[in-house]
């Protein structure tokens, strides 16, 4: 009976650290694999904000342009609030300034201008603010030359996130 009281190990002293350390490799992979899950849909959320705020900051320089180039002796004060309501900044505060002596000269000149968007892209985007590129074509007459001129403009406007919307706080034309 004594050899039976010395029995040999059966093996399951040299498992039990073998499975703990499989068991530690198995949830360490885990952790790894959820963060980095974690990290692409962060990235992915952030890469679908900057997309969005592209969009608005292109598609308010788009209006911005349409809006400067777009005006009728008709409606002229109409015309013009709608540029100061797209506006802010240090275009408000100078078209605000000039609006009146603007508008006089629009409705004694009986002038009409109608732009028409042909390419528009962000030149640079940074935070709330960006700056578009938007080539315009203008059509404009008066009482001075009746028949419609065209001309192809190049501006370069900068447009700022103001809440949910975007508006242009400048406006310089590209030679």
């Amino acid at each position: 009976m004594s050899e039976s009281a010395e029995a040999p190990p059966s093996g399951l002293g040299t498992a039990r650290p073998a499975v703990l350390a499989m068991l530690v490799v198995v949830l360490g992979l885990a952790g790894l694999v959820a963060f980095l899950g974690y990290r692409v849909h962060q990235s992915q959320q952030t890469e679908q904000q900057t997309e969005q705020q592209s969009r608005l900051f292109l598609q308010a320089g788009r209006q911005g342009a349409l809006n400067l180039t777009t005006i009728d002796f008709r409606q002229a004060n109409a015309d013009v609030q709608r540029i100061l309501d797209g506006a802010m900044g240090q275009l408000y505060d100078n078209f605000a300034k000039r609006s009146q002596p603007y508008i006089d000269v629009v409705v004694r000149t009986q002038s009409k201008s109608v732009g028409t968007v042909t390419e528009a892209a962000l030149e640079s985007q940074s935070g709330d603010q960006a700056q578009v590129l938007v080539a315009v074509t203008v059509k404009t007459s008066n009482i001075y030359a009746a028949q419609e001129e065209s001309r192809a403009w190049r501006m370069r406007l900068w447009v700022r996130r103001v809440g949910a919307q975007a508006k242009v706080s400048n406006v310089e034309f590209v030679p």
